[in-house]
């Protein structure tokens, strides 16, 4: 009589014991609720001492449990993977915070009254008065800066990374490092004692635009310098393998293909120089009143504006409000930028697939 064969694989006993998925969100629940607690029994105001403590908690209690049910190992990767959280928390909270801040006592007298008036003869001290001013010198300084600052950083990051060789490419990195992390007044200084004290021209936008420029290029050079890098050598090689010029091959291969990310460097470079205040109050020197002409005469910026109405508010709620307004708006102005920037790096990147 013929039997049949079980053929059947005994079930793995390789996987251990592990937390439910629900266990890090009861965790970090029960961690703030003792943060809170610790903190109202020991007394202490400051509710960032309160989330310190939670946090430690959380670590603490995730790696004592994971250490006791999954293993030494896991236990290991848990708490990595709670510092990670934790970490970004931290990271996250302070940002949320600013934002909400800005929004709750900006929004208060952010209307069109206030986008379409200037402070023309009012005092910092009075009620009224807008804001008209301070965003076209802002409009107008931050755009001469990048039609200054763009073309040179990004011809600069074409030489470094197609041409570059030797002891001149060597220095020109050096230099763009060294201007990467000098102070924003440094640059503001430098325009001042050529343009304006040797030169003798007077306080204008275009001089606050060309210090603005300084701080932008590096900036620009080191974005633009990382985006090429990224681009595979093949398509340089085929293009030049056709017989294509290696200029050509650049503009019409290397370009397009980085121009995503040359766009992102260029919108972070311009959220870099919108809200410098020192050369602005060096250089731009402030006007209530609307000037359209950047070239002649002294300007406002929104940065600069922020200042005056803090510096010159002498405790008036509305110079307080005015100013927390300008934040805000200065915060959607870069906003706004930064979504047309990768409207425009998604439209102009080249398309993958058939």
């Amino acid at each position: 009589m013929s039997h049949a064969i079980n053929t059947k694989q005994p079930a793995s006993t390789l996987q251990g014991a592990r937390l439910p998925k629900w266990a890090p969100y009861v965790i970090a629940a029960g961690s703030v609720a003792a943060g809170c607690g610790i903190g109202l029994a020991g007394g202490l105001d400051s509710r960032i001492q309160w989330g310190l403590i939670a946090a430690i908690l959380f670590v603490a209690v995730t790696y004592l449990l994971a250490a006791k049910i999954e293993g030494g190992r896991q236990a290991k990767d848990r708490i990595a993977t709670s510092v990670v959280w934790v970490a970004f928390l931290l990271a996250v909270i302070p940002l949320v915070s600013l934002i909400w801040e800005t929004v709750a006592r900006g929004i208060k007298v952010l209307d069109t009254y206030f986008l379409t008036t200037s402070m023309g003869v009012l005092a910092d001290t009075d009620v009224g008065g807008g804001i008209y001013h301070a965003l076209i010198g802002t409009l107008e300084q931050v755009g001469l800066a990048t039609l200054m600052a763009v073309p040179v950083g990004l011809l600069t990051a074409i030489y470094l990374v197609e041409y570059g060789r030797g002891k001149l490419a060597k220095a020109v990195t050096f230099f763009v490092d060294v201007m990467t992390g000098i102070p924003s007044i440094v640059a503001g200084l430098f325009i001042l004692s050529f343009w304006i004290l040797i030169l003798g021209q007077g306080y204008s936008g275009f001089a606050g635009a060309m210090a603005l420029a300084i701080l932008m290029m590096p900036v620009v050079v080191r974005s633009t310098e990382e985006m090429l890098k990224l681009v595979p050598n093949e398509l340089r090689e085929a293009s030049l393998a056709l017989g294509v010029p290696k200029w050509r091959t650049i503009l019409k291969v290397v370009l397009p293909t980085s121009i995503g990310g040359i766009t992102t460097g260029v919108m972070l470079a311009v959220a870099r120089i919108a809200g410098e205040t020192a050369p602005v109050l060096l250089l731009v020197w402030g006007n209530p009143l609307i000037n359209t002409n950047p070239f002649e005469g002294p300007q406002a910026s929104l940065p600069l504006y922020i200042y005056q109405q803090y510096a010159n508010s002498a405790g008036s709620p509305a110079a307080y409000d005015r100013a927390w307004a300008a934040a805000l708006t200065l915060i959607i102005l870069i906003m706004v930028l930064n979504l047309v920037a990768r409207g425009i790096a998604r439209w102009k990147a080249p398309k993958t697939g058939r």
